[in-house]
Parts: structure tokens; C-alpha cells; sequence
């Protein structure tokens, strides 16, 4: 996901880079070292419904190489302890019939949470034609997560925090025990409390996941 809402360490000190080391075509490479000066050149905060977003560029937000499919999460509400922000890239495997122009990677904002519930949490995928559903926590037991970590390209939602620090080096991070890399700006508060969250998500992590009233199926449509 695993918080609207959308820097910089070197190509060698990004995990699972697929350029470090590898025979990537010049054209491919050219696109991913334009992509990376665009985002190097204006790192900013935006703010959107609340929920404040950074972009950076510098570090795999998860340690497994991404699908590249997007897939959708919301959840009525979520309530978090101990929350960090901060911008990264994923990877694709090699010659992915998902990364299009891309070269591989994708630009995601990590957001890592200690401990988190949601409250009717929602999660879709297209399959081309069809969704793969995931539901739970409607009921009186809500969906329970620690060490939850979501990569994501869009996030929305309403979102008060306590005690939040802006502008951290993302290497410094305390809150949720997950560490960025050194020089990326970044965020961190106590805790979150966000209304009406929507992400679209590239890896999601966690601990432990509890989905109490589990129900998968396929739709026509999703979340």
C-alpha cells in the first residue's frame, strides 16, 4: 500500500538497478537517465486533500523485482503508528512485457507503517477484461498490519498526522524502522489517520496481514 500525492543518490547505489552492470540498449538507458535528471532537477513537496507526497529518485522501495501491473487499494479509513515517506524506483525483470516505455522502472513514493488498521479495505488488479477482487475487514474486525510498506504512484485521501517532521533525510528515518537512502528528502510522523484512501499500487509488504472476512473474486469491475 499499503498514503493526494506524487531526489537523489547515483545509479550505483540503487538496489536491483538493472542498468548497473547490465548491456541495456543506449536508447533505453538514454530514457532512464532523462527520467531520473527530470526528477533530480525539481524535487518538491505537493500537497493534495491533506496528504502530503514526495518524489525522489535513489532506492528500491521493496526487495523483489515488481510485475509491473498496477493495482488499486482503498479503504474507508486507516489508522497508523509510526509512519515514514519517501520516493524510489522499482524494477521489472529484464525485457518485461509490462514496461513499455518505462525501461523497467517505475518512479513509486514508499510509504512504510509500523502498525496499521484499515477499515474496508479493497484491493483490485486488471486482468485485461476482468478484475481480480480482494475484500476484507467490513465487519466489527478490521484489517490489521504491521511493518506495512506500499509503493505507489497515486495516492489520495483526507489525512491528519501528529507530530510530523518535513524535509528529513530519508537515511535518518526513525518511525517505522525503515531506512531510505542517504540524501533523499522524505517525511515522518507519530501517526496517520487518512479518510477515504485511495492508492495505485506497485509492491506491497508487510510482517504480518490479517483480513479478517476475506473474500477474492473476479468482477468486471474494481475498486
Amino acid at each position: 500500500m499499503h498514503m493526494g500525492a506524487e531526489m537523489a543518490s547515483s545509479a550505483d547505489q540503487t538496489q536491483g538497478n538493472p542498468e548497473s552492470g547490465s548491456s541495456a540498449d543506449p536508447a533505453r538507458a538514454g530514457r532512464v537517465r532523462l527520467r531520473r535528471a527530470a526528477v533530480m532537477a525539481v524535487p518538491a513537496v505537493a500537497v493534495a486533500a491533506g496528504l502530503a507526497i514526495m518524489t525522489a529518485e535513489g532506492a528500491l522501495g521493496v526487495s523483489f523485482s515488481i510485475s509491473g501491473m498496477p493495482f488499486t487499494v482503498t479503504a474507508k479509513s486507516l489508522d497508523g503508528t509510526g509512519f515514514e515517506q519517501f520516493g524510489g524506483l522499482d524494477s521489472m525483470i529484464d525485457n518485461s512485457p509490462n514496461q513499455g516505455d518505462t525501461g523497467g522502472q517505475v518512479l513509486i513514493v514508499t510509504s512504510a507503517i509500523k502498525s496499521a488498521t484499515l477499515d474496508s479495505l479493497c484491493q483490485s488488479v486488471d486482468l485485461g477484461g476482468t478484475n481480480l477482487l480482494i475484500k476484507a475487514g467490513s465487519g466489527s474486525s478490521k484489517v490489521q498490519a504491521t511493518d506495512l510498506t506500499t509503493d505507489s504512484t497515486e495516492l489520495s485521501g483526507d489525512a491528519s498526522f501528529n507530530n510530523i517532521e518535513i524535509g528529513n533525510d530519508a537515511s535518518t528515518l526513525t518511525k517505522a524502522g525503515v531506512k531510505g537512502p542517504k540524501g533523499v528528502f522524505s517525511q515522518q510522523a507519530d501517526t496517520v489517520h487518512i479518510d477515504n484512501l485511495r492508492q495505485t499500487n506497485y509492491a506491497t509488504t508487510a510482517g504480518v496481514f490479517k483480513l479478517p472476512g476475506l473474500k477474492l473474486s473476479f468482477s468486471d469491475s474494481g475498486c
